[in-house]
């Protein structure tokens, strides 16, 4: 059996109302991906809906550490459970891989939300894209398993998993892709469109400081799923 060219690892923890969406975004891509949802022990309905589940310790990076790990596909397509690439993710994604082979790229992101604060987020995360080349794991990452593989990959940290792969990759092997990436709106719409990223900021300015990621988990408001 030829391995699919690409894998697509998505943790989880109780996604069962977000992840349908994803899947059949992820239905583009046909025979040529595979899918692996790493779940950190859901109780509700995700297991099921897996297309093919590994089992991980709760927490983003083990759980990265695990899909990564099960993974066939000469290139990897980390994306959140309650992201949902737009149509044309594919094509542009397959562009990538045939034209920057060893390089990685996210999408653009915008927020399920007509809130016009969410296009104002949007801004400051594009503004953060380019000049800092720093997406977040909402944005999706799309890298070559032998990138990932020479990086060592994800690390088993409870928080800022996704920023410290990106900053290994580094600036010059990291593209912004043209193609949208449809995030979930409802953190922002609980904690508030300014203190949650206010929050993000934070945490980020702390951990760049040395301060381990294990201690900023309170400060955040305790583990996402």
């Amino acid at each position: 059996m030829t391995a699919p060219r690409l894998s697509i690892v998505i943790p989880t923890l109780n996604a069962a109302a977000t992840l349908p969406d994803t899947l059949a975004a992820l239905a583009e891509a046909g025979a040529a991906a595979e899918i692996i949802v790493a779940d950190g022990g859901s109780t509700d309905a995700t297991p099921a809906l897996a297309p093919r589940l590994v089992t991980a310790p709760r927490g983003r990076g083990p759980q990265l550490q695990a899909g990564a790990a099960a993974a066939k596909g000469d290139w990897l397509l980390i994306l959140h459970a309650d992201s949902v690439p737009a149509p044309g993710w594919w094509a542009a994604a397959q562009r990538h891989m045939a034209e920057h082979p060893d390089s990685a790229a996210a999408f653009t992101l915008r927020f399920a939300s007509p809130d016009r604060r969410a296009r104002r987020i949007e801004r400051l995360v594009a503004w953060r894209c380019r000049l800092l080349a720093l997406p977040y794991g909402d944005q999706g990452l799309l890298l070559p398993r032998a990138l990932y593989d020479r990086l060592g990959g994800y690390r088993p940290l409870p928080l800022m998993e996704d920023v410290d792969l990106v900053r290994r990759i580094a600036r010059r092997r990291l593209r912004l892709l043209d193609t949208v990436v449809t995030t979930s709106a409802v953190r922002y719409e609980r904690d508030g469109w300014l203190r949650r990223p206010l929050r993000n900021l934070a945490c980020l300015g702390l951990w760049m400081l040395g301060v381990p990621a294990a201690r900023l988990v309170r400060f955040y408001g305790g583990r996402r799923p």
